[in-house]
C-alpha cells in the first residue's frame, strides 16, 4: 500500500509537470474543528489543500479556515449539512453522540493502533464503509488524516489505577468520554480545542486528552500540568475527514474527482508519517523537561482496553435491537481484522525497547 501511494505521488508529479497550468474551476472554503496553526490544521487540512493544488494543476483550490471563523468548532458537519459552508474538516469523534457507529472510525479504547487501522481503512474496506455511512447522511467524505497514538492525559493529578480516575473532571470526547463516565466514575467535559489549555491551566478540569505527543507540544499542555500519562490506550489512533454535500461533489468535473481523491490518500499517508517523526522529537522534549511521565502498567492498560471493547460491543447490540444492525456488522468486520492482525503481525520489527 505504501509503495503504491508513493508511486502514485511520483507519477502524478511527473504528469502535472508536463501539463500546462489550467484555469481554476473549483474553490471550496473549508473550516476545521481546530484553531488555525494547530498541528491538525497544518498536517491534515493545509497539506490536503497543497496536494489538491499540485495534483489538479490549480484547477481546484481549497481555502482552509480555523475553528470558529465560519462555523463553531463542534458544528462543522452541521454547517455543511445546512449549507452554511461548502465543505468541512473534522473527526467522527464529534459524531458519536449523534450515531455511535462513528466510534468505530473515531478510534476507541481497545481498538486498533495506527498500523493495523490504516491497513483496514485502505485495504480491507474501512474507507468504503465510512463513505457509505456518510452517503446515507447526504455527504461525500474524503479521508485526509489518520493519526498516531495519543497521550492519554496531561494531568494536574497522578493517575496510576482505576481508583484514581473516580470523580476526576476529564476534558475528553467521543467513546472515551462514555467509557470514563460509565466504567470509571470520571466526569467527562467536552470543550472546543481552542479552550483546552485555559481550562487545564486554571484547573477547571483535573486532566485533559487531545492529541499525539507532537500535537500537544505546541499547545503547551506540558507547561500547564505536571503529569504526562502514557500510553494513549484511550485513542490508539484517530481519523479526520473532509465532508461536503453530495451535490457539491457531483458538480465537480469527472476528471478532477480522482485527482482530489488521490490527494486525500496522499495527505493521509504523509500526515501519519509526519506525526511519527515529530512525536519522537516531542517525547524527547518531554523527557528532558520538568514533567513527571507516568507509564501505565500492563494490567491497567488491559482494564481500560477491556472497558472500551465492552462499551462498543454493548452499543452495537443496542443499535441492533433497535433495528439498526449496521454498527454490529461493521464492528464484527473491524474486530475480525484486528484479531487477524494481532495473530499474524509478530513478524514485524518495530524497534521498541
Amino acid at each position: 500500500m505504501f509503495d503504491r501511494l508513493k508511486a502514485w505521488g511520483l507519477a502524478a508529479s511527473l504528469l502535472t509537470a508536463a501539463m500546462p497550468a489550467a484555469a481554476q474551476e473549483v474553490t471550496w472554503q473549508v473550516p476545521t474543528s481546530v484553531p488555525e496553526g494547530s498541528p491538525f490544521y497544518i498536517n491534515f487540512l493545509e497539506r490536503f489543500a497543497d496536494n489538491v493544488d499540485v495534483l489538479t494543476q490549480g484547477r481546484v483550490e481549497i481555502e482552509p479556515f480555523g475553528a470558529g471563523v465560519l462555523v463553531p468548532a463542534l458544528q462543522v458537519y452541521d454547517g455543511v449539512k445546512d449549507g452554511i459552508i461548502q465543505a468541512g474538516h473534522s473527526t467522527p469523534s464529534y459524531r458519536v453522540n449523534q450515531d455511535p457507529i462513528n466510534a468505530i472510525f473515531a478510534g476507541f479504547p481497545g481498538g486498533m493502533g495506527p498500523e493495523a487501522y490504516i491497513t483496514w481503512i485502505y485495504e480491507e474496506g474501512g474507507k468504503e464503509a465510512l463513505y457509505d455511512l456518510r452517503a446515507k447522511e447526504g455527504f461525500k467524505s474524503l479521508v485526509v488524516g489518520i493519526g498516531s497514538s495519543e497521550i492519554m492525559a496531561h494531568s494536574n493529578v497522578p493517575v496510576k489505577t482505576a481508583a484514581d480516575l473516580k470523580g476526576l473532571k476529564y476534558r475528553t470526547s467521543g467513546p472515551w468520554a462514555e467509557v470514563m463516565r460509565e466504567y470509571f466514575g470520571a466526569v467527562p467535559t467536552v470543550v472546543p480545542p481552542g479552550e483546552i489549555y485555559t481550562l487545564l491551566q486554571r484547573k477547571g478540569v483535573d486532566l485533559i486528552e487531545w492529541g499525539p505527543p507532537s500535537g500537544n507540544l505546541p499547545e503547551g499542555f506540558h507547561e500547564a500540568a505536571k503529569y504526562i500519562i502514557v500510553p494513549g490506550v484511550h485513542q490508539p489512533t484517530f481519523l479526520w475527514e473532509v465532508v461536503l454535500k453530495q451535490e457539491t461533489w457531483d458538480a465537480v468535473a469527472d476528471d478532477l474527482k480522482p485527482l482530489i481523491e488521490k490527494a486525500a490518500e496522499l495527505t493521509t499517508m504523509q500526515g501519519l508519517l509526519h506525526f511519527y517523526a515529530e512525536d519522537i522529537k516531542a517525547l524527547e522534549t518531554y523527557s528532558r523537561g520538568k514533567n513527571e511521565i507516568i507509564t501505565l502498567d500492563a494490567g491497567f492498560i488491559e482494564e481500560l482496553s477491556a472497558a472500551g471493547q465492552d462499551w462498543i460491543t454493548k452499543k452495537a447490540e443496542v443499535e441492533k435491537e433497535a433495528g439498526k444492525p449496521e454498527m454490529s456488522a461493521l464492528l464484527a468486520d473491524y474486530t475480525d481484522f484486528m484479531d487477524r492482525w494481532s495473530a499474524e503481525s509478530s513478524y514485524l520489527i518495530r524497534n521498541q525497547d
